[in-house]
Parts: structure tokens; sequence; C-alpha cells
């Protein structure tokens, strides 16, 4: 986009440049008294002026409307791809909960088995150190 600009004003400026030599050499071979010809070169000297002045007006002009619609396309790129961090950022934080509660769920279910474990090995130590009284007698 830059170089399209600046190639929009290099011809800009060639085509005043060339306009101005014209102007100038027809003043001069024109058939004309010093005074009439001063006041020309000066009404040609204006009229460049001025539509230099319109010329950059336009271009400026265009650069604006470049300017917004860059912008605006950028805003709505940031905006995408805030939504799709915001997304990604979402499901992470869903997926670690996710694991989180899994690995939870399981260090609970390994102490439930262990305490159940041990219980299971307390019971069946006492019943086993128990004393055994039998009936019969030997």
């Amino acid at each position: 986009m830059g170089n399209d600009s600046d190639n929009i004003s290099t011809r800009l400026t060639y085509l005043l440049i060339g306009g101005g030599i014209g102007a100038i050499l027809a003043l001069l071979f024109a058939p004309k008294s010093g005074q009439e010809l001063r006041g020309d070169i000066a009404d040609a000297t204006r009229k460049g002026i001025d539509k230099s002045r319109e010329a950059a007006q336009e271009l400026s002009q265009r650069a604006g409307e470049y300017y917004e619609v860059t912008r605006d396309r950028a805003s709505e790129l940031y905006s995408t791809a805030s939504e799709k961090v915001s997304d990604v950022t979402q499901k992470a934080r869903e997926a670690a909960a996710g694991q989180i509660g899994t690995v939870s769920a399981a260090i609970e279910a390994g102490k439930k088995a262990y305490q159940e474990e041990k219980r299971k090995t307390e019971l069946s130590g006492r019943i086993e150190a128990a004393p055994n009284y039998s009936d019969k007698t030997s």
C-alpha cells in the first residue's frame, strides 16, 4: 500500500513539473509585452499552486481512507484473535479443572482402599492373635 502512494505522488510531481514547464515555455514564446508576460506567469504560478494544494488534499483524504480501512481491519483481526485465545484459555482451564478433579478422585479412592485394607489387616491380625479355646482335651 505504501508503494502505491509513493508511485502516485511521484507521478503527480512529474505531472506538475511538466505542466509548469509547458506553461512557462508557452508564455515565453507568445508575443506579449513584459508586463503582460509577468502577469501571465504569476497567474500560471497561482494556478499551479492551487492545483498542487488540491492534489495534496486529495492525496491526504485517500491516505486517511486507507488508514481508516487498515485500522478497522486490524481491529477486526485483533478482536478475532482475542476471542480465539479466550476460547482456548477457557478450554484449557476446563481441561485442567477436569484433570484436577480426576486426580483428586483417584487420591480419595486410594485413601479409601488403603484404609479398608488396613482395617482388614488389623481385623485378621486380631483373629489370628486371639487365643484359641477349643473344647478338645488332650
